[in-house]
Parts: C-alpha cells; structure tokens; sequence
C-alpha cells in the first residue's frame, strides 16, 4: 500500500462529509488518528459486503457487534475480523479473505489480520508469515493491530514465535524489525501480558541485542518500552542489560534507548 499523502482533520466534527463518506464506503484510507476512530466500521463492513455480493453475512456480524460488552475500535475490529473468518470458514469462501487482505481501505486491512491471527487452524508459523506484510504496511493502524492479532497465537506458541521472531529483527524494513519487539512486549498495550516474559525477560535477549543501536527511531522506542516493561517485574535484569549496553555501544541510538528503557526505575 502506498504512504498516505492527505492531511487528515484534527477533530471529527472537521472531518469533510465527503471524506467521512469515501472512509466508509472504503474508498481511500485514514489520514490520522481522528480519521480512523471517527470511521462506522458497521457502515464500512455494509458496504464492503454489499460490493462484495456477500450481503448475507452481514447480520450474524452486527449481531456479534451489538452482544459486545464494551464497543471500542480495537474489540469491534476484532469481533468483524473473527466474525468474517468464521463465516468464510463455513461457505468455504477463500475469495472474501483475500479481498479483504488487499483492501484500500486500512480498516478492512485490521479485519484481515485478525483472519489470519486467530485462525486456530494455521501453525504460528504460518500466521507469522501472512503477518509480515500487514507488520510492513506503510498504515500505522494496520501495524497496531497486527500485532494485537497476533499476541495470543505469540503467547501460546511463545518459543517457536521467538525463535522465529529472531530472524525479523534483521530485516532490512524498519516496520518489521519494530513488530518483532513490539508484539513481545512483556506487558504491551491493551493486551493480554506475557507472564514468561515479564517473569524471565532473558528469553526476549535474541530479540532485543541486535535491535540496541537500531537506526530508527520507531524501532528504538519500541526495544525501550520492551525493557521499561520488564523493568516494572525484574529491575535489576534491564539496569544489567543496559549497563552492558553502554559498555558495548557509544551511539546517541544506545544512548537513547537507555535513558527511555530505564525512565520508570527507582535509583
């Protein structure tokens, strides 16, 4: 997908009405923060099914959608994502997966991954390998949320997902190294915490050793928060780690790591 060029409206209520129409009808992609909370995703999935000649799905998904609890952009992407791949799963319809995999819109593109990351069925493996080009996807949103599909899958499968995940942080694409910490984090956000981790973040060390001099800054925030989080369970683990960091590395990256990762200790 392309890099979003348009300026997005810094309020709802700015939002152009032509623009608002476009986003739900799936036509273009959110600008901003303020553009993709302000999208109906019931109005989004109408359309999109509508288009699709799949109109029959549309009321046991808006009837998953009304039974939730707490209706939040992240539990209504996920309920619409499970809700498309159960679906898909009882027609046997593969077409509507991968449609939807390569939508315009970013928000249909966060259904997506969580018809690949909550698929009981595919390896961690495999959900990691269709996973990767949603972690490179040039929407923040769709970054997000592909790795909030994925942290469940990650945390039962936690060994085989590093082992794996170890690779990507050498990769040269900056959005697929960052996933690699990001979805590790021992105590993430608006997520389920990895308990092994927060309790033995030693384990997160292939992730975290190649990424301390990282030349992004996108990647650099996340290994920092990625120890900040350990720190709140093992302080003295990531006062080592960085100690060892310092020694090792001169660079304003390391150094920038450190100061971030170490914010929250008591000296």
């Amino acid at each position: 997908m392309n890099e979003i060029k348009r300026k997005g409206s810094r309020s709802a209520k700015d939002i152009p009405a032509s623009v608002l129409n476009q986003l739900n009808k799936g036509e273009i992609e959110t600008a901003n923060l303020t553009e993709w909370l302000a999208v109906d995703q019931k109005v989004l999935l109408g359309n999109l099914l509508q288009q699709s000649k799949r109109t029959m799905y549309l009321k046991p998904i808006i009837d998953r959608l009304d039974s939730l609890k707490k209706q939040t952009v992240n539990t209504i992407n996920e309920a619409i994502g499970t809700g498309l791949l159960e679906l898909a799963i009882q027609e046997n319809d593969t077409e509507i997966l991968e449609l939807i995999k390569l939508h315009p819109s970013d928000l249909v593109r966060c259904w997506a991954t969580y018809t690949i990351g909550k698929n009981n069925i595919l390896p961690i493996e495999d959900i990691l390998i269709q996973m990767q080009p949603f972690a490179a996807d040039q929407h923040f949103g769709v970054r997000e949320i592909c790795w909030l599909a994925t942290r469940a899958a990650l945390i039962k499968n936690l060994d085989e997902s590093l082992a794996i995940l170890s690779k990507w942080v050498y990769h040269s694409d900056e959005n697929i190294r960052r996933f690699a910490s990001e979805a590790t984090r021992p105590r993430g956000v608006w997520s389920e915490h990895i308990e092994r981790l927060k309790q033995h973040p030693e384990l997160g060390l292939p992730l975290l050793e190649p990424l301390k001099s990282d030349s992004s800054k996108y990647v650099q925030n996340s290994v920092a928060n990625w120890l900040n989080d350990a720190s709140k369970t093992k302080p003295q683990f990531v006062l080592d780690v960085c100690a060892e960091w310092q020694g090792k590395s001169t660079s304003k990256e390391t150094a920038y790591i450190i100061k971030k990762a170490l914010r929250t200790i008591q000296k």
